[in-house]
């Protein structure tokens, strides 16, 4: 069992890129992916309050994380987290499956 339990939305395809990514920024929300193992890639968007309250803890870089994608429930680590370079705010997140 994972202390860390996330609660994502998948993203289409028409909702990712550049432009996507700025509003979903703009309403509160991260763009994330999740990737390795056998299966394909998602993309899946976080909420940032969520998101900010779990980086609060140290041990979520090192545990693995529950991310819930609807009905599916991954087991991922966080791989890389890109941050605002003057507000210091996650702005897109990579895990990796565990």
């Amino acid at each position: 069992m994972a202390n860390f339990v996330l609660n994502a939305e998948a993203r289409e395809v028409a909702l990712q890129g550049k432009g996507s990514s700025r509003r979903l920024r703009n309403a509160a929300k991260v763009p994330a992916i999740i990737y390795g193992g056998t299966a394909e890639p998602v993309a899946i968007t976080l909420e940032l309050r969520e998101l900010v309250k779990a980086l609060e803890n140290n041990a979520f870089f090192e545990e693995v994380i529950e991310v819930k994608v609807g009905d599916n429930v991954e087991n991922v680590k966080i791989q890389a987290l890109q941050r605002h370079p003057a507000k210091n705010t996650p702005m897109h997140a990579d895990f990796k499956r565990a």
